[in-house]
């Protein structure tokens, strides 16, 4: 089937963020990253710009950035509608109401557009849909990110998201995937049939982060070999 952009619901975050979901320091910003679903975050082209390594993959990078520009803004708009309308489900503490919410998200999705172009050029922003075999080889990236994509869609399957992670473990040293709740927040069997999977062969541990807006999803998942 297809890909189509019109299904997608791009949503940035910024580099400060990822340092707070997938509890980064600075010692891990010398290392060789693969973002998987990063989609319209900003954390490559900061990371870039610090002289970091970070090579992101996501279906939607099979698109122009004017394609992806009109489809920000299509969502913006629902989105931001749709937050109003459910408020009490989220945290408001690192950021404080809709306005900041708004102004964050946009200010890192239009980082991102003006780095677009620049990182598909560069082999940045690289086109590819998972469970996909990966065009690099074993152990190539350090640390393996996943924001708000695994575990989170449950309709993708128990067979997806084995197969997924099984070709980020191949390529990484070790995946950090957040956050481990569905899209409501709550806790999910397939969440706990994955790590029993994994846990057979690697080192798997569940840990809390200082990043929580939506209620409940303050921990990360972390897959060693």
């Amino acid at each position: 089937m297809a890909f189509k952009l019109n299904s997608v619901v791009p949503w940035g975050r910024n580099m400060e963020e990822y340092m707070l979901m997938f509890r980064l320091n600075e010692n891990d910003l010398s290392k060789k990253f693969a973002g998987f679903g990063d989609g319209p975050a900003c954390f490559n082209c900061e990371m870039t710009e610090k002289n970091g390594s970070v090579i992101s993959f996501d279906p939607i990078y099979q698109f122009s950035k004017e394609d992806l520009e009109k489809r920000i803004e299509e969502v913006r708009v629902i989105v931001m509608q749709q937050m109003s309308e459910n408020m009490d489900n989220y945290v408001w503490k690192n950021i404080k109401n809709l306005d900041e919410l708004e102004f964050t998200r946009m200010s890192a999705m239009r980082k991102f557009l003006s780095d677009y172009e620049k990182g598909k050029a560069e082999g940045r922003y690289v086109f590819h849909e998972l469970p996909n075999r990966l065009p690099y080889d074993d152990n190539y990236f350090d640390i393996g990110l996943s924001s708000h994509f695994l575990l989170m869609y449950t309709s993708l399957g128990y067979d997806f998201h084995i197969a997924s992670m099984t070709e980020m473990l191949r390529v990484c040293k070790e995946i950090r995937i957040f956050p481990i709740v569905d899209l409501d927040a709550d806790k999910t069997v397939l969440t706990e049939k994955v790590i029993d999977y994994f846990k057979k062969d690697c080192k798997v541990e569940i840990v809390k982060t200082e990043y929580e807006f939506q209620k409940g999803d303050n921990k990360l998942l972390i897959i060693k070999k």
